[in-house]
């Protein structure tokens, strides 16, 4: 008989924490490389067995229906996200088992799973390059500070990762969306190209169909996507990207990567002697036993805020404040794209009646690219950087139509055609949204949970009148009827793109990390996830993430290689 030797009695050349995007990303890369890592994950692994995009509702106890279900009883922040149903609650967080504290006046919608692959099997799949336009953005406008990278640091990295990950979509040649690698673009609806025409020809503006992780042809060993429609519960057909049945897979297939789920780490373990971290120290989900493993490197891709709590609970030592502290900017600077603005009508000209049963299921829209403050010539008086649009157009039922049997039902098929713009705002950085440890909040498993206070500021919100009135202009020379124009902005969190708290620089006094996400306090510890972010651009974050990622693991094997780790 075969023993198979415990994974904590040895020791690794790296530590991952986390196995979503940029999880995946740096098992993969470094594991190909020839190191052994240790890939821990704070939740259960996930079975396709699971997958329930093709599942009918009416086999669900509760048919799906709002506010039905005691499952809600223990996600009220969770049920925020509009991914979160009676089809995959269990893949979200139980909100009472993981809580976090914000201020009365400030609240915070923080929407997590923990899972093999992370939010990676519900994401929105959007893939967007940033520019200099963006990375270099203070230096444009004055606010804040620029990224220590250009977008000719990441342009190869962000190839690699296109083409191995498959974005569909439609190269425009506009400056402020960088054009990428893609696979055949998804249609445009007849009201879309015809919106796509209008706003080009009046205003000059780009509208495209949106870049996203969804095959439109077989690639890497994947399908293309099927049209089902319901992404976030899933794909049998791995159509969409997501790092379980991807980066992950990789990196465990060469035999240098060990997975453990259920490990919820709660510290880095530091060497006092040397600086140096040895290790982290993490609970067993299941038994809530304390357990800890040992490496040269930790890296950190557990999200955002969960990369930070980490840093923020490490204190020991001369670290007082939390690992990588020195600046005292750890936990500040917390951004989430601004969201809630927009404009919605109907196209009268298009008479395409809604069919459940003809035509795909498109699981994307339209993008329209950033136009605001983007040269002298859009500068805006009363607000910095801009933001895009996501969208879409189409045939819909008229479920709010009027009357009673045979001549409801009708009304009901007989619908509108409706299109809608939705806008993603930049989110500035300031240093008093922030995240630190409650001194009196503990998650079920005993570790010290975060306070997160974060407001989105004048900014953003004049940024969002802005982005409300020229939605409904567009829409106005496109033909539109009944506009209905949204101006409000939603609470932070709501995006789900949460950024910084560990900004990378050159300088330990303004950053946490540097440009290859590595602590300045600390040389063998890493934050290569979301924290890392110094500005938020409007554009969706995680292709930028997976391409941050890929950089840095690259520069980390070259120094393992020179024997500098």
């Amino acid at each position: 008989m075969m023993f198979l030797k415990d994974p904590l009695t040895r020791s690794y050349d790296a530590i991952v924490v986390g196995s979503g995007a940029t999880g995946g990303w740096a098992a993969k890369r470094l594991a190909e490389a020839g190191l052994e890592v240790a890939l821990l994950e704070a939740g259960r692994n996930v079975s396709p067995r699971e997958f329930t995009e093709h599942k009918p509702v009416f086999e669900l106890k509760y048919r799906n229906i709002a506010g039905a279900g005691d499952w809600r009883k223990t996600r009220p922040v969770q049920t925020q996200c509009y991914a979160c149903t009676e089809y995959n609650y269990d893949w979200f967080v139980d909100d009472f088992e993981n809580p976090y504290s914000t201020p009365a006046d400030k609240p915070f919608s923080w929407q997590r799973m923990r899972i093999v692959g992370g939010r990676t099997l519900c994401w929105g799949r959007q893939s967007y390059r940033l520019s200099d336009l963006d990375l270099k953005a203070a230096s444009l406008d004055g606010y804040g500070q620029d990224w220590p990278i250009s977008y000719q640091d990441l342009a190869p990295f962000y190839n690699l990762v296109e083409q191995y990950v498959g974005i569909s979509g439609a190269a425009e040649g506009n400056a402020a969306l960088p054009d990428g690698h893609f696979l055949p673009p998804m249609k445009m609806t007849c009201g879309e190209v015809h919106f796509r025409d209008v706003v080009g020809k009046n205003y000059g503006r780009t509208v495209t169909i949106g870049r996203s992780a969804i095959l439109t042809e077989a690639h890497n060993d994947r399908s293309a996507c099927h049209y089902c429609g319901t992404c976030e519960r899933g794909c049998i057909s791995y159509s969409y990207f997501s790092s379980p049945f991807t980066t992950v897979k990789d990196a465990l297939k060469t035999g240098k990567c060990t997975m453990l789920t259920n490990a919820v780490v709660a510290s880095i373990d530091m060497d006092p002697a040397t600086n140096l971290a040895r290790g982290v120290s993490f609970i067993d989900g299941q038994t809530k036993q304390t357990k800890s493993i040992r490496a040269k490197i930790v890296i950190l891709c557990a999200q955002a805020l969960e990369s930070t709590r980490i840093l923020l609970n490490s204190s020991s030592g001369s670290h007082t404040t939390g690992l990588g502290n020195s600046s005292g900017l750890l936990g500040r600077g917390l951004m989430d794209h601004s969201t809630g603005a927009g404009a919605a009508g109907e196209l009268p000209q298009f008479t395409n009646a809604p069919d459940p049963y003809s035509g795909p299921h498109r699981a994307n829209g339209i993008y329209v690219i950033r136009y605001r403050n983007t040269s002298k010539a859009t500068r805006q008086p009363n607000f910095i950087r801009g933001y895009g649009f996501q969208g879409g157009a189409g045939a819909v039922f008229n479920f709010e139509a009027e009357g009673f049997g045979a001549a409801y039902k009708q009304a009901v098929k007989t619908g509108s055609y409706r299109i809608n713009l939705g806008a993603f705002g930049e989110s500035l950085a300031r240093d008093e949204n922030f995240v630190s440890i409650d001194p009196n909040l503990k998650d079920t498993w005993g570790i010290p949970a975060l306070h997160i206070s974060m407001t989105h500021g004048e900014n953003e919100r004049l940024l969002h009148e802005d982005a409300a009135a020229t939605a409904a202009e567009m829409l106005e020379v496109a033909g539109a009827k009944n506009i209905e124009i949204r101006s409000a902005v939603a609470e932070p969190g709501m995006a789900i793109h949460e950024l910084g708290t560990a900004r990378m620089g050159n300088d330990p006094k303004t950053s946490v990390t540097d440009q290859y996400c590595q602590l300045h306090d600390v040389k063998n510890v890493f934050a290569m996830d979301g924290a890392c972010f110094v500005s938020s651009g409007c554009q969706n974050p995680t292709l930028s993430m997976m391409a941050i990622t890929v950089r840095a693991c690259d520069h980390l094997v070259d120094r393992f290689k020179k024997h500098e780790l």
